[in-house]
């Protein structure tokens, strides 16, 4: 089983065809599910005594099982918060899995880790902080904000002297992701929902009144977020930067979709205040173009994320006694971890910058336009001004019923993957425009099947 020889070399060659080919569709195949009993009926028993060999596995994989899932990276895949990988950041996923490389340590990866820390520096750089930020690529945006509310927690408790109040609270806008909710729940903290503005925005003077309201002395974090992910909204992220300095509370922000837009300077206004955040989120494989799972942490004082987070072990002191060295499992919820900020990284040094930027405007440029053409035609209702490149909006006279028979019409044309979404009690749709092979031509052939 652990042995480079003539059946390897040709498995090789297979899978390496295989992304290849994948890589060169233009486009991509949207595909979609099937239910269990289809994929059983067609795949059977994968796993068994013998094994199937290789290439009979890959083409079970490339004729049944890739073909019942959906292409995050197709041009009409407009649900959720997609994502479109680049070529080298895909093909450079490929060395990451064969390169063996352990990403939780200096001490075993390096120059993994270094290459890592000069992407993070990047985003860093375009959120204003300082040179002494740094964090560490994560699985995903709910890990990411768990590991930096952990963080914002045991910095709090460190400056109370070690007292704590009878239940911690974190403070949010009423649009605030799923995850903040969840990651409470995993620490057993309490939510206090600070209402939106009319823009769907928390704001510095709602905050502050909810806080005196509040009027006890428990709150020690605020999250913001930079980019909502039904509607794109980006929090008053001043307001609350000014809020928290005068309350003494840690400051984060889940810009786990809308941050990547730091990088564009058309809507880059629109998240100042972002520079006196405490810690951040962004995750690439989103609107940075990276393969799934990646979501790079940002802390302005990495120490407090290393106090609350480094893990102590007998046979870890060789890791964790090493004095300066820049050890990713310090500063997240986790330990092992896969060098996953390596495809970003890669894409970044093999593309530059300012390709990036390009692509980013590219998406915000189709978003407006759609929004345009929405409001030309009679039998839609653009639901608010896009703030970035979700475009949410209504078709006049439909049921809940209705806006899912149409997505799944789409759907079973193999045409396009938009789903509908749940605004104030009414059901609605939305594009979310990550991906720059998405064309205004996309998006009105979309809205023609609404007529």
């Amino acid at each position: 089983m652990h042995r480079y020889d003539d059946e390897t070399e040709r498995l090789a060659h297979a899978v390496i065809d295989y992304a290849r080919h994948r890589l060169r569709l233009d486009p991509v195949p949207l595909d979609g599910p099937r239910s269990y009993e289809e994929l059983l009926a067609s795949a059977g028993e994968t796993i068994t005594e013998e094994g199937l060999g290789g290439d009979a596995a890959l083409a079970l994989f490339e004729q049944v099982l890739a073909p019942a899932c959906i292409s995050v990276d197709h041009p009409r895949y407009l649900s959720f918060i997609p994502a479109a990988p680049t070529e080298a950041s895909s093909l450079f996923d490929l060395v990451v899995g064969a390169s063996s490389i352990y990403g939780g340590s200096w001490l075993e990866g390096a120059g993994a880790v270094f290459a890592e820390n000069q992407a993070l520096r990047w985003i860093a750089d375009l959120a204003g902080f300082p040179a002494e930020a740094g964090g560490v690529f994560v699985q995903g945006g709910t890990l990411g904000n768990l590991s930096a509310l952990v963080a914002a927690r045991h910095a709090a408790q460190a400056r109370r002297g070690g007292a704590r109040p009878d239940r911690w609270v974190v403070a949010c806008g009423s649009e605030a992701h799923s995850s903040i909710d969840h990651a409470a729940r995993v620490m057993d903290i309490d939510v206090l929902a600070v209402p939106v503005d009319d823009q769907g925005r928390l704001t510095g003077p709602e905050l502050e009144r909810t806080l005196a309201l509040h009027g006890r002395n428990d709150v020690f974090a605020v999250v913001a977020t930079g980019g909502t992910t039904n509607f794109g909204i980006v929090d008053d992220l001043a307001g609350v930067a000014d809020v928290c300095a005068a309350r003494g509370l840690w400051m984060h922000v889940d810009g786990a979709y809308g941050l990547a837009a730091l990088a564009a300077p058309s809507v880059r206004p629109l998240f100042d205040g972002i520079e006196r955040a405490d810690s951040m989120i962004v995750d690439p494989h989103k609107w940075l173009f990276a393969p799934f799972d990646c979501c790079a942490l940002l802390y302005r004082e990495p120490a407090l994320g290393k106090a609350a987070h480094t893990q102590t072990a007998g046979y870890l002191d060789v890791i964790t006694e090493g004095g300066d060295d820049w050890n990713p499992s310090d500063y997240a919820y986790h330990l092992s971890r896969r060098a996953r900020g390596l495809p970003f990284w890669f894409s970044l040094a093999t593309y530059g910058t300012r390709a990036y930027r390009e692509a980013i405007e590219r998406t915000l440029t189709v978003s407006r336009a759609a929004a345009d053409e929405i409001r030309s035609r009679p039998y839609v209702e653009l639901m608010r001004e896009p703030n970035l490149s979700v475009v949410v909006f209504r078709r006049l006279g439909w049921t809940d019923r209705q806006y899912h028979d149409w997505s799944d019409r789409l759907m079973a044309a193999n045409f396009a993957f938009v789903t509908p979404t749940v605004h104030e009690g009414e059901t609605v749709t939305r594009f979310a425009v990550v991906n720059p092979r998405t064309t205004v031509a996309d998006l009105t052939a979309i809205l023609d099947t609404m007529a």
